[in-house]
């Protein structure tokens, strides 16, 4: 009997190794920043997002500027549309949101914000959008108190701008930055709630 079960244990080894190795994901030797990479805009899909489609009117020199508003830029732009949800942008103001992460608690870029920024970088130098002004505005989700929050973004849109100064040679006059802090929260959170798409980068264009 010993002898039958030799000879036939090949056989019941070799399905079960073949499953093992059907079972094992496709691209298991892939770089661990994959998933990610694969969710990053491409500059091309970028300029898309920025880049007006008609004639813009109304605010900062032809397009509304989002954002945080004081009473003058309220009353001058009363009879433009305002953006009815944070991240959501107005059919008439082009700007996209990217996900730039950040080391835990500072302003320093992780090498896949880099990526990120490189993308950035090359749409907004491309022929179609060299011609325009644009807003970053930095944002944080709800963890740790309103008023670091609002310090944090600050530094880390501040920091975006002088990469894309540094690395593709975009003149500051070109890129004004602001932080929101936690205070136009892309998904509703309660307080002290980690969101990893509340801390992003909106980008805004404000026009030639």
């Amino acid at each position: 009997m010993v002898k039958a079960f030799n000879a036939i244990r090949p056989l019941i080894l070799v399905p079960f190794v073949a499953a093992v190795v059907l079972a094992m994901p496709q691209g298991a030797q892939s770089q661990p920043f994959q998933g990610q990479a694969s969710q990053r805009p491409t500059a091309e899909q970028i300029i898309a997002a920025l880049k007006p489609t008609g004639v813009i009117q109304a605010g900062t020199r032809g397009i509304r500027p989002l954002g945080p508003t004081t009473a003058p830029v309220e009353a001058a732009n009363a009879a433009a549309p305002v953006r009815p949800v944070a991240g959501q942008a107005s059919a008439k103001v082009p700007s996209i949101d990217l996900t730039v992460l950040f080391e835990f608690g500072s302003a320093e870029l992780t090498v896949d914000a880099s990526r990120t920024l490189d993308e950035l970088g090359r749409a907004l130098t491309s022929a179609v959008l060299s011609g325009y002004r644009f807003r970053i505005e930095g944002h944080t989700d709800t963890v740790g108190t309103p008023e670091f929050n609002k310090s944090l973004s600050d530094q880390r849109a501040a920091v975006v701008a002088r990469y894309l100064e540094a690395r593709f040679g975009l003149s500051s006059a070109r890129l004004e930055t602001v932080g929101l802090g936690d205070s136009a929260l892309l998904v509703p959170t309660p307080p002290q709630t980690p969101e990893q798409r509340n801390r992003r980068v909106h980008v805004v264009n404000l026009g030639a």
